[in-house]
Parts: C-alpha cells; sequence; structure tokens
C-alpha cells in the first residue's frame, strides 16, 4: 500500500532515482481462508499498457506473520514456489517499437506498423517472456509441497486456462487441474506432485496453444515419494468409438424461440444455416464419440431419454495415437487425491477428449463429459444418490473452419474448390457454430424436470479466447460452493457444477449472457412441469411489498463531460487514445448520443424524479439502486415515456410470466410484480446481500445498449434499514461494467443525424474506425473519470456490487488502487481484482484505510486506454465532534417557501422542530433548577427556625436555673 504523498513521485525520469515504502497494513493480510502466501504484481505505471509491453513487471508475496524466515525471506510451509506469467505480450505496444524494427528488420524501411500480419507477428504468446516450451525447465520432487505463483497481463484475448497435465491442483480448497487467468488476475495454488515425468503447462485456448504458449515441468522420484493411493473401487469399463456423422445444428428447422425458419431471410440464424454458393449451412461432416455396448464394437449402445440432451458430446489419448480402424484400451485411474475435496460437490465435472491435435480433434466433434465422484456417492447405475435429473452443457463456439473435415464439407455440400470459397469475406464466420451440445437457436432436445426436483448441471467450456460464456439460467437460481446465481462463467477447458431446485413452472432459456452469442444461437430451452410423484409446494408466505416507481424516458446522455482529467493524464493530441471516441471531426459523433434510462418517481404520477442525493449519483446512466429482504414482494410500476416498446425484466427473483415479462408501449403504464423467495436470496455461504440485475427485454441485447439497466441486491431478512443501507456498513455503491456498443443502440440513425458534422448521408456505418469509435468503454456510463460521487471516510466499511455484461470484448479485471477487499467462493478471501464478465454480479467488501483520491479502473490494456477508468475518494477519519457527513457532490437547493419565521429569522421546518425542541428542553432544565433552589431555600429557612426555638428554650431553662439558685 503507497501512500498519497508517494504518488506524485511515480515518474522516475532517466538517470534518476526513488524510494517508495510499501506498507502491508493487517487489513491487506490474507484472511484466515486464504493460502498463507498471496499473489500480486508491481509494475511500472506511466502508461501501463506500454510500460507492461516493454516489460516492466514482476511478482510480489505478502504472506501472514510467522511464514517467512529470517533474513532469507524463505518461506517455511512450501518446499518451492513457482511465478508464472500467462499473457500475450504485444510488442507493438513496446516504447521500443521504433529500435526493434530498425534492429532485427531486415529492411526496416518498408515496414507498416499498421499491416495486420505484421502486428500479429509482434503478439507473443508467452510464459514468463518465453513461447514453443523455452522456458528454463522448473523441477520438483515427487511429494513436494509446490506453491504456483499464476498470473495473467495484457488485453482482450489475454483470457488464459492454464492446464497443468499429468499433476492435480488445489485452488481455494477445490480440486482441479486449471486455472483461469485474465489481465491482472492473481492465483495461488498448490500442489503436491506424484507423477514423476516430463508434463506439458499449457494455455488450452485454441489460439493460444497454436501460438506456443506452453512450457515444461519435471517431476522427479526423489528420495521423497508422494504417498501412493490404494485403489479399492470398482472397475468401470466403457466402449466408445470415434464415428463420422452428418451433423445438424438446428434438425428442426426452427428457432424455437420466435417460431421462424431458422433460413428465413434477415433472421439471425440465416448466417449459419441459409445454404449458397459461400455458405454451408447448419450441417456438417463431424466426428462423434459413440458408445457402444461390448468389445466387438457391432452394437451402439440405445440413449437413454435421460441421455439425449448429450448431443455432439460422446479419451484424453495422453499423447498416443490410435490409427483408423484400429482399438487402444485407456486405463484410467482415480485415486483419492484427484477425487473432489471436502469444499468440492460430491462430484467433479471433467472433460475427455482427443489430443492427437487438441484444437482440430475438438472442432471436428471429439469431445465428451466425465465426472469424478466421492466414494459412496453413486448408486449402482451410476447415478447420484439424493439427485433426480443431471445433466452435462458444453458451451463451444465449434469453429468448423478448424476442423479436420472443412474440405470435405466444401466439396460435399458446396461442390467447389476449396480456395475460391475460403476467399469469401463471410465464409469463415458462417461457420462458427455458436451452439451448446452441438444444438443451435433452441434445437437442443430433453431438457425436462419437475417441480420441486433437485437437478445437477455439469457445464463445460471449450475453444478459443472468444469463448467467453455467461451460463444464464431463466426462471429459476442456481447454488454452487454455498452462493446463490443464476450464471456462471465458462472459458476454453473449464468445468462448473450447478445444483437446481427449481420452483417455478414453465419453459425458460439456457443461454449465454455474451451478447453476440445469444444472438447467434446460444440458446436452448428447459422446461419445469408440475408432476405428480411429488407432494406440493408449501405456499410462500410474503410480508414485505415494496413498491418503485420507474419510468423510461429518453435522454441526452454525455459520456465525458469533463476532458480535463483525461487530458492531464493521457496527455491531449491528435494521436490521444481518447480522440477515436471523444471526437466529434471526422465523420465521428463524439461523446454525446441520444439514449433511453431507467429514472426513479416518487408516486404513481410521475410528476416528481427522485432526486439522487447521498452518494446515489454514483450511479450515471443506471437505474434506480432496487432493494429487498428475503420475504418482500416488490411491485415495479413502469411507465414507457420512450419512443418505442420497453419493458423490466430482473435476474434471481421469482418472475411468474414464464421468463417473458408484458413490453409496454410508448405512454403505457405496466406493473411488474417479483416475488423474493428464500432461493432469490443469499446462499449458506455468501454475504448478507447478494447482487442481481433488471434490464429491457423487449430486445435484449438492442434495449441494452440503449442504456436500460439497472442494479438490484437481495439481502437476508433483518440486514437493512428502512432507507435500503444495510446497518453494518457506512456506504454501498454499483458500477457497471460495460462497453456500450452505440452501433448495436435503436438510436444509432438519430444519433448519427443529430451528432455527426456536415452531411451524416455520407457517414459510412459499417466503416472500421466508426465502429470503434461508438463504443464506449464505460463505468456507469462515464469514461475518463467523468463519474462522480464515489466518496467515504477512512474506517467506514464499504460494499461493492460490480456487474458484468455486454460480449467478447467484456473481459473486465477491476483494480482497485490503494485498498484491498474481501470477496466469497465458499469461504472469505482477500484481493484487489474482481473478475468480471457477462451475466457476471460481485459482492465485494472493502474497509477504506488509506486516504486520498484513488483509481479504480479495468486492467485490460486497451480498456485503459478506452477510459473505462474512474476515482473514488477515501477521506481521513473525520474527528467525533465533526461527525458531519455529506457524500453528495451537489447539495440540492433549499425551496425558500417552505421556511418558516421565527423570532424574525427563516427557518427550514427541520430547523423550527429543532429549535423548539431545544427551547423545551432548556425550559425544563431551568425549571428543574429553579425549583432545586427553592427547595434549598425552605429547607435552610426551616432549619434557621429550629435554631432560634432550641435557643429559646435553653434560654428559659438558664433562667429558671438562676432564680432557684437565688431562691436557695
Amino acid at each position: 500500500m503507497s501512500p498519497q504523498d508517494q504518488k506524485k513521485d511515480d515518474a522516475v525520469f532517466p538517470g534518476g532515482n526513488y524510494t517508495y515504502t510499501w506498507t502491508v497494513p493487517e487489513d491487506h493480510s490474507p484472511t484466515a481462508d486464504d493460502p498463507n502466501c498471496l499473489t500480486w504484481i508491481y509494475h511500472s505505471h506511466i502508461d501501463a499498457p506500454k510500460d507492461i509491453a516493454s516489460g516492466l513487471i514482476g511478482p510480489l508475496l505478502t504472506c501472514k506473520k510467522g511464514i517467512l524466515t529470517g533474513t532469507s525471506q524463505r518461506r517455511q510451509d512450501v518446499d518451492i514456489d513457482f511465478f508464472l506469467m500467462f499473457s500475450v505480450v504485444d510488442e507493438n505496444l513496446s516504447w521500443y517499437l521504433d529500435e526493434n524494427i530498425a534492429s532485427f528488420c531486415t529492411d526496416p524501411g518498408s515496414v507498416d506498423k499498421d499491416d495486420e500480419e505484421f502486428q500479429e507477428s509482434n503478439k507473443m504468446h508467452a510464459i514468463n517472456g518465453y513461447v514453443f516450451g523455452n522456458l528454463p525447465e522448473m523441477t520438483m520432487c515427487a511429494g513436494d509441497y509446490v506453491a504456483w505463483h499464476l498470473f495473467g497481463m495484457g488485453n482482450e484475448i489475454d483470457v488464459h486456462t492454464a492446464y497443468f497435465h499429468g499433476e492435480m491442483l488445489i485452488i481455494r480448497g477445490h480440486r482441479t487441474d486449471v486455472a483461469s487467468l485474465f489481465p491482472a488476475t492473481f492465483v495461488t495454488a498448490d500442489m503436491i506432485p506424484s507423477n514423476p515425468g516430463r508434463w506439458l503447462l499449457s494455455c488450452q485456448v485454441n489460439d493460444h496453444i497454436q501460438a506456443g504458449m506452453g512450457a515444461l515441468y519435471e517431476v522427479r522420484p526423489c528420495s521423497r515419494q508422494a504417498p501412493r493411493s490404494t485403489l479399492k473401487g470398482r472397475v468401470r469399463k466403457y466402449y466408445i468409438a470415434a464415428k463420422e456423422v452428418q451433423w445438424d445444428y438446428g434438425p428442426s428447422g426452427l428457432d424455437q424461440s420466435s417460431g421462424k425458419q431458422l433460413s428465413e431471410a434477415g433472421s439471425p440464424a440465416e448466417q449459419f444455416f441459409k445454404r449458397s454458393h459461400y455458405q454451408i449451412g447448419g450441417i456438417y461432416w463431424k466426428a462423434k464419440y459413440v458408445e457402444y455396448t461390448d468389445e466387438t464394437f457391432r452394437e451402439e449402445k440405445k440413449q437413454s431419454e435421460e441421455e439425449k440432451h448429450l448431443g455432439i458430446l460422446g479419451l484424453s489419448q495422453n499423447g498416443v495415437s490410435v490409427q483408423p480402424l484400429h482399438n487402444f484400451t485407456y486405463h484410467w485411474t482415480v485415486p483419492q487425491h484427484v477425487g473432489p475435496t471436502p469444499s468440492d460437490p460430491p462430484c467433479l465435472t471433467w472433460m475427455y477428449s482427443s489430443a492427437v491435435d487438441p484444437v482440430k480433434d475438438t472442432s471436428s466433434g471429439l469431445v465428451g463429459p466425465m465426472v469424478i465422484c466421492k466414494p459412496g456417492t453413486l448408486d449402482d447405475s451410476n447415478k447420484q444418490k439424493g439427485i433426480d435429473k443431471e445433466f452435462y452443457l458444453l458451451f463451444s463456439v465449434f469453429d468448423e473452419n478448424l476442423s479436420w473435415y472443412l474440405n470435405a464439407n466444401i466439396k460435399y455440400y458446396l461442390r467447389m474448390e476449396e480456395t475460391s470459397v475460403k476467399k469469401d469475406n463471410g465464409f469463415k464466420e458462417s461457420n462458427r457454430m455458436h451452439a451448446i451440445n452441438g444444438f443451435m437457436f433452441g434445437n437442443l432436445p430433453g431438457l425436462d424436470v419437475c417441480e420441486g426436483d433437485n437437478v445437477s448441471w455439469h457445464l463445460l467450456g471449450l475453444g478459443t479466447e472468444a469463448d467467453v460464456h455467461g451460463a444464464v439460467f431463466q426462471g429459476n437460481t442456481l447454488q454452487m460452493n454455498g452462493m446463490r446465481r443464476d450464471s456462471t462463467n465458462l472459458f476454453p477447458h473449464t468445468f462448473a457444477t450447478a445444483f437446481m431446485q427449481p420452483d417455478n413452472k414453465g419453459i425458460f432459456e439456457i443461454y449465454c449472457q455474451t451478447s453476440n452469442h445469444y444472438r447467434a444461437g446460444m440458446r436452448e430451452r428447459y422446461s419445469v412441469s408440475k408432476c405428480s410423484k411429488r407432494d406440493p409446494a408449501p405456499v410462500l408466505r410474503y410480508k414485505g411489498v415494496r413498491t418503485y416507481y420507474v419510468m423510461a424516458e429518453e435522454v441526452e446522455w454525455d459520456y465525458a463531460p469533463d476532458r480535463r482529467w483525461e487530458r492531464e493524464r493521457h496527455n491531449h493530441s491528435a494521436e490521444s487514445y481518447s480522440n477515436v471516441f471523444l471526437s466529434n471531426e471526422n465523420g465521428l459523433l463524439g461523446s454525446k448520443y441520444k439514449k433511453a434510462v431507467y429514472r426513479e418517481y416518487t408516486d404513481g404520477t410521475f410528476q416528481t424524479p427522485k432526486a439522487r442525493i447521498n452518494g446515489d449519483e454514483h450511479l450515471g446512466i443506471l437505474g434506480p439502486f432496487m432493494w429487498a429482504e428475503v420475504g418482500d414482494i416488490l411491485n415495479i410500476v413502469f411507465k414507457n415515456n420512450a419512443s418505442r416498446p420497453y419493458s423490466i425484466h430482473a435476474h434471481g427473483v421469482l418472475e411468474r410470466e414464464t421468463g417473458q415479462p408484458q413490453a409496454a408501449n410508448p405512454g403505457d403504464i405496466v406493473t411488474y410484480r417479483w416475488e423474493v423467495p428464500e432461493r432469490s436470496g443469499p446462499g449458506p455461504n455468501d454475504s448478507a446481500c447478494v447482487p442481481w440485475i433488471y434490464y429491457s427485454v423487449v430486445d435484449p441485447v438492442k434495449d441494452m445498449y440503449s442504456g436500460l439497466i439497472g442494479p438490484l441486491k437481495i439481502c437476508r431478512k433483518g440486514v437493512l434499514q428502512s432507507d435500503g443501507i444495510r446497518k453494518d456498513v457506512k456506504r454501498e455503491f454499483a458500477l457497471l461494467f460495460l462497453v456500450f456498443d452505440e452501433n448495436q443502440s435503436w438510436y444509432l440513425e438519430e444519433n448519427v443525424e443529430r451528432y455527426s458534422h456536415g452531411n451524416h448521408r455520407d457517414i459510412n456505418l459499417p466503416d472500421d474506425t466508426f465502429v470503434e469509435s461508438n463504443k464506449m468503454h464505460a463505468i456507469n456510463g462515464k469514461l475518463y473519470a467523468n463519474l462522480p460521487g464515489l466518496t467515504m471516510f477512512q474506517g467506514d466499511w464499504v460494499n461493492w456490487y460490480l456487474l458484468g455484461m455486454g460480449q467478447e470484448i467484456d473481459v473486465h479485471t477491476v483494480h482497485f488502487h490503494a485498498e484491498t477487499f474481501t470477496y466469497k467462493n465458499g469461504k472469505g478471501y482477500r484481493a484487489d481484482v474482481v473478475d468480471l464478465f457477462p451475466g457476471t454480479f460481485e459482492m465485494v467488501e472493502m474497509l477504506a484505510g488509506n486516504p486520498g483520491t484513488w483509481l479504480l479502473h479495468c486492467h485490460v490494456s486497451d480498456h485503459i486506454h478506452a477510459g473505462m477508468e474512474i476515482l473514488f475518494k477515501v477521506l481521513p477519519k473525520p474527528e467525533p465532534a465533526l461527525e458531519v457527513v455529506n457524500y453528495s457532490e451537489e447539495t440540492p437547493p433549499e425551496d425558500e417557501s417552505q421556511k418558516v419565521m421565527l423570532f424574525g429569522a427563516k427557518l427550514a421546518p427541520g430547523q423550527v422542530e429543532a429549535t423548539v425542541i431545544i427551547l423545551a428542553v432548556s425550559g425544563m432544565v431551568l425549571f428543574l433548577v429553579a425549583s432545586f433552589l427553592l427547595g434549598v431555600v425552605i429547607y435552610l429557612e426551616k432549619q434557621r427556625r429550629l435554631r432560634r426555638n432550641r435557643r429559646s428554650i435553653l434560654d428559659d431553662g438558664f433562667k429558671l436555673m438562676s432564680k432557684k439558685n437565688q431562691g436557695i
């Protein structure tokens, strides 16, 4: 953690030096659930993307007290540490590009730096700066305790799945052999190797495999051997053949969502299913794993009804290839140390595939699911005990251009020469089939469950860096690692297991939230029916009803109204990074666009907008921050004041319109009812609140990019105050990281007409520069530190609700400077970066501890340059006597008509009330003091009279005695 005053000295000029002091306070240390040492990085930050591409980056560990030994700083708890950076190092961004051209090109003068092939040649798919196995080999002994410190850096293409062949890892308590890495993602993985040999460590993303992102590590059989597991389980035999088939991605011929023909002109499916001179259509020759009854491979095993959903899904050969028409027997053992950990679900999802050529083999179709379970989990029929239905879903863009059968498909279906077909611009894209289990546009059969069933979903990812999937289950929620979600993210060679107990009858979609995948057909349907075998579900009882009045209205939105910070940080010139997004010259539109937004009103008359004060101005383009507790009902009274139909649909809540809420036409008012049962709120391992999102779904893609989106949080009962703020935190912020693609907005043509200079008819909408200029890399709809309201005090507990939506480029690694936070993933962990993808909603908790103004940004290189940066401010902790908090950047003007004359002064109603109370209390105090003083006076007067009476009696006694003495 660097103090604020040192940030001014970040720039050290050539020949200079500076000493940075980095402190590691207690609130930055690993949590009890974290590994003993956390992985971080350090790098130059003058222009971070260019500095890092030039090579200035390194690893950093922070450890729990007592882990490091003496001055040597060696760890006591492990035998060896390895540090690995997975990054496509873009030498085009290096400060030394011109020097490298002059030094290493044979003809420097002929180099065109904008040439695509030249740029691609400078993107080095490296592990620690080495490609194609050139990283010096890493060695360890079997039985060693090895800590792997892994991180990614780079750009949108830096989606990495680090795969450790031959060994297993433990990451955050979960068993795996892969680690997902993105720009500024840090992972600490533990390994106790048990398999002697030389093993491949590679990124399993197709493009990165082919470009050389691989290294070797060696496990040596040293004197200390890893304990050997005794195998006492069953022997299970499977007879599997690779069979060539004609595979139909849309066997019904229909888009099951719309009912239209897949080849209908103008439909989203036409590009993939219409057969023409340069389009193969929806049927391809592929290879498929097929199960047979015995070793004769004569009779195929018939699929049961429950297996029909497997589709294209069907042995990883570990370097052994099997020739056509030959057999090979693979023996896979499942010792205890590869099975689920105590933190894992009962069964882990894995994948098997052909690996002669991993890219071509899997693109051809040779892939299947595999499940490894804890002992005693399976019954005699190999089904999980206590699970009613199990489904296996592979989300993958099958790229038929990479298939072994591409040329055969061209000859068979098009009857043309391959070379002429491959030159067509649209040919390659038409062969990228956005499928779930090899089916598109709702054609996957067999996803039928009963209300109340215990359902296990085994989810798999495969493919290239474009295969960033947000698998969303509409209508019901999931539980994963004890956390409540309705989606999970999948990447190439990653797997997930999710549980569902559906309570919402109807037909719902399972789809990829990545918008271009959704449009391209990566969506299927599952049905929930009321079955007689189950007892009727208990009637849900709701206690609280909350009503929101929300209007869709059209506004002029400015993504960057103030450019001072941007010009100071990124320099103002014609070549500045921001120019393409913010300039309205040369046929570009600039920073202003017409958009539709959700805005809250005070009541159903929709006359008075609800003011955004007390920090709510940070919401920016987002709609109102809605909230509820478990057991509530939300009534959303929605008025559409825009010029086209819109709606409101929310993730997580129970909507009884089978996922398709009624659209409101312009001028209409529609009321939506959202129920919040237990399954909508936090799971047992969640924080007290979980984030969701709402948006219009008349056209989910165009509506969202037009601006209609907002945050929702659901909390446990009793967690919130009456204003919706958590009782145990000071501040809550909701941030949407989204590249608003104005090219997909309903208002594109209006914006071209309104904001372009010159004749708007001269604008070429498909022009690459124009298209790029309309992709606004925004946080809550603002660029380059233009978002206000992110202010807190030192010592405040702050909740950040972080939301991801969008398309393939919306890979966001959200980095908080100067502060760390904790997050839940089954247990509690510390970090300063959150990974967001389309359909990802995360909540992190921060104890603000470092006063200053700090950067909060996406760490993807292009997104930094494009302005996905904002500032948050931590104010010094106020003195107790001065505890006056005003988070708002602007104080709303006072209404003079509401003031009251009192003692000659105009006071607001609240001030009058306070003044009267103070006067009343003061009067009571004065009355009590006067009563006390009066009592004292009365008491003293009584005492004085009593003393006088006593003296009088004594005087009389003395007189009497005196007379008696005189008489004697």
